[in-house]
């Protein structure tokens, strides 16, 4: 019987259950600082704090891993700091694990003060317009004294929508050989995993061109990059379908930059089992909590006189009622959303349990492989009929085998 454990010197990796119908797995990741139930979503800390919530809170959300920036972290606090105090975890009192972003998303998101070459990116910071030069040496360098469980190759990020089929290529081809100056720089392979990032953009073949050339590296875990940048959903999913169809069984999967519920689900059927983004804790600084019903804007008048709970059900500690059914009211965050932080504060708690609760029931359901039910309830809770189903979601569902138009 084959096994279902690998390893490598910092990771274990278990799959625990397939669901019979789908792509999707569940499993036990296992990393220096503890195990992580996969699938997960991973909030993003980027300097080295989620906006709005301490340490303690994530924790209590049942967080094992969240994610920090490694470009913003060497500019501030730098890497002498990180040195000197031994690494992220001390200095933002976490004791669970951390992933870093290599730094390359830079490229894209502050592509105005960037330049890429095939030494590396060349940055104006945001911060004072000094010239910092990220190279892949530089970039493993900080992340080995940022100390994270899981650490990001630098790659030539190019947005999904660029027309532009030459700097495409040029752009996966780059990556490939920057893993490999990634690996030749990896100072701690024995206490931090080095994840490959799979690029090519929307083009299939150049994707199953890249996967091949990653997978030959034999990293850790690997990561399908460069999506969430505005391109169309079926475009997106037919990437993450034909990736995911070409990654070894057992090792971690990770889709970066994925948050919107829609989106883990449907992702999850198609194979993948780790993602991120900023949305959940950014939407609730502008008031807004994300519920099975979908988002609510609880900064609305209506919710002036509704004393209910942020959303029934739920077993954060904002929602949960304590005693005398003392708990945290829609009417409260209302009052305070336009004139106190505390109200940021409480949506982003209620906001990452919501997205990380959402992970672990589709964990359960795979496990007990019910998986296609779970997802036919979740779009029936999120949509009032079925013609209001996104086009994107049922078609991307069909080749896993669940036809949301027909009932289960």
């Amino acid at each position: 019987m084959a096994s279902n454990i690998s390893s490598s010197p910092a990771l274990s990796f278990e799959l625990v259950a397939r669901c019979s119908t789908t792509r999707a797995r569940a499993s036990n990741l296992t990393l220096p600082h503890g195990p992580v139930q996969l699938p997960v979503f991973m909030p993003v800390a980027t300097q080295a704090s989620l906006k709005g919530i301490t340490p303690q809170q994530l924790e209590e959300t049942g967080c094992r891993l969240c994610l920090n920036n490694t470009y913003h972290l060497g500019l501030k606090p730098g890497q002498e700091v990180l040195d000197a105090i031994g690494g992220a975890h001390k200095f933002q009192g976490w004791k669970h694990n951390l992933l870093t972003d290599s730094g390359g998303f830079q490229m894209v998101s502050l592509l105005k003060l960037a330049k890429i070459t095939e030494e590396g990116v060349r940055f104006l910071s945001p911060h004072d317009g000094s010239p910092m030069l990220l190279t892949p040496e530089h970039s493993i360098s900080l992340q080995n004294s940022i100390g994270s469980d899981i650490i990001m190759q630098l790659d030539d990020v190019l947005v999904t929508t660029s027309p532009d089929k030459v700097r495409m290529r040029q752009a996966m081809e780059r990556s490939v050989r920057w893993l490999d100056r990634c690996i030749a720089a990896h100072k701690k392979p024995d206490s931090q995993n080095l994840f490959c990032i799979i690029q090519g953009g929307l083009d299939l073949e150049m994707r199953k061109e890249c996967c091949k050339e990653m997978l030959a590296r034999n990293t850790p875990g690997i990561a399908i990059g460069g999506l969430s940048g505005g391109e169309a959903k079926a475009d997106y999913c037919r990437v993450v379908e034909t990736c995911t169809a070409l990654l070894p069984d057992l090792k971690p999967r990770y889709v970066m930059g994925i948050g919107y519920p829609e989106d883990l689900v449907v992702s999850v059927a198609l194979g993948a089992d780790m993602f991120d983004c900023v949305w959940p804790t950014r939407t609730a600084r502008f008031g807004n909590a994300i519920t099975k019903h979908g988002v609510l804007t609880i900064r609305n008048a209506k919710y002036a006189n509704d004393f209910g709970p942020i959303e029934p059900g739920c077993e954060c500690m904002c929602c949960r009622q304590g005693e005398g059914g003392m708990g945290i009211t829609r009417a409260y965050v209302h009052h305070n959303t336009s004139k106190e932080t505390v109200s940021a504060h409480l949506l982003t708690i209620h906001n990452v349990w919501y997205q990380l609760n959402l992970m672990r029931e589709v964990r359960q359901s795979i496990i007990e492989d019910r998986f296609p039910a779970y997802i036919r309830q979740f779009f029936a809770d999120l949509y009032e009929s079925k013609t209001d189903y996104p086009d994107w979601a049922v078609e991307a569902l069909k080749p896993v085998g669940v036809d949301l138009t027909v009932e289960g």
